[in-house]
């Protein structure tokens, strides 16, 4: 077995299910974007803008991005959650 993980690795690899280091951000470019990779990366995916997108509105983001500053503590400035939540709704709120 241990022989053959070298080749394992590079099989895995090659189709795409393992990365080394980060893999590129899947949002769309857009001001605010740097902002949601540096505070929403650091404990969820990115995934979730783009998954979450058919339900939230401007008061569904605001919400969202209000319940990870109170409820988890994320550290995010006041001046940074505007614009991020600009951000989300300019490009993944419902009907955008």
């Amino acid at each position: 077995m241990i022989k053959a993980l070298p080749a394992i690795v590079l099989l895995l690899s090659s189709t795409g299910l393992v990365r080394a280091g980060e893999p590129p951000s899947m949002l769309k470019t857009a001001p605010g974007r740097d902002l949601v990779e540096a505070h929403c990366a650091a404990c969820h995916s990115l995934d979730y803008p783009r998954s979450n997108a058919p339900f939230l509105d401007r008061k569904g983001w605001e919400a969202e991005v209000g319940k990870m500053i109170k409820a988890y503590g994320a550290p995010i400035p006041p001046e940074d959650a505007k614009t991020i939540i600009d951000y989300l709704v300019a490009n993944y709120g419902n009907g955008a």
